[in-house]
């Protein structure tokens, strides 16, 4: 069978895929496109810029990026049956933290590459007692949303274009100016 045959046979299998699990896939599409946005505003913001704080009171880029991938590695594992420790808080270059970030986003893959939405109702134990499986991994991807838009404005306040609006001339979520 040459190439141009296992193509269309590998989108159908995809779309197959979906078509049995809709709900998980969606979870997944979601992980995809927040992990990297993460993972790349994580990698655009300069390393002398990673301490920096919009105010004292705010938590610096680095901060964020390490809380980012300690979150990650903490629910993701949980959720896979292994509660492990990435270790983030005492990273302090860009390098051991943008490492230490994937590894944690590497275990939240394996959390929603598991997923289906056969078990997406199964009880599982989690922050305020039980909840599904499919919403621990919405909660997980709204916490790092959270997390990400954060970066967004440190990025922002650097002069720099968060990795969500590039493409889009760099403002307004694609809004065209009036």
């Amino acid at each position: 069978m040459n190439i141009r045959c296992l193509v269309p046979i590998a989108a159908l299998a995809v779309c197959a895929l979906h078509a049995q699990n809709p709900m998980s896939m969606e979870a997944k599409q979601s992980w995809d496109r927040t992990k990297n946005n993460v993972i790349a505003a994580a990698a655009k913001m300069p390393e002398e810029h990673y301490n920096f704080k919009p105010s004292p009171e705010s938590q610096s880029f680095k901060d964020l990026v390490a809380h980012t991938a300690d979150s990650t590695m903490g629910t993701c594992s949980s959720y896979n049956g292994e509660r492990k420790q990435a270790g983030a808080a005492a990273k302090t270059t860009k390098a051991e933290l943008t490492a230490v970030l994937a590894e944690g986003m590497a275990e939240c893959d394996k959390m929603y590459a598991s997923m289906t939405d056969a078990v997406a109702t199964e009880m599982i134990p989690g922050r305020g007692g039980q909840n599904t499986r499919l919403a621990a991994l919405y909660r997980n991807i709204i916490h790092i949303e959270h997390e990400y838009a954060q970066m967004a404005v440190h990025l922002r306040l650097k002069g720099l274009v968060p990795p969500s609006s590039e493409g889009r001339g760099g403002g307004g979520g694609g809004r065209k100016k009036q």
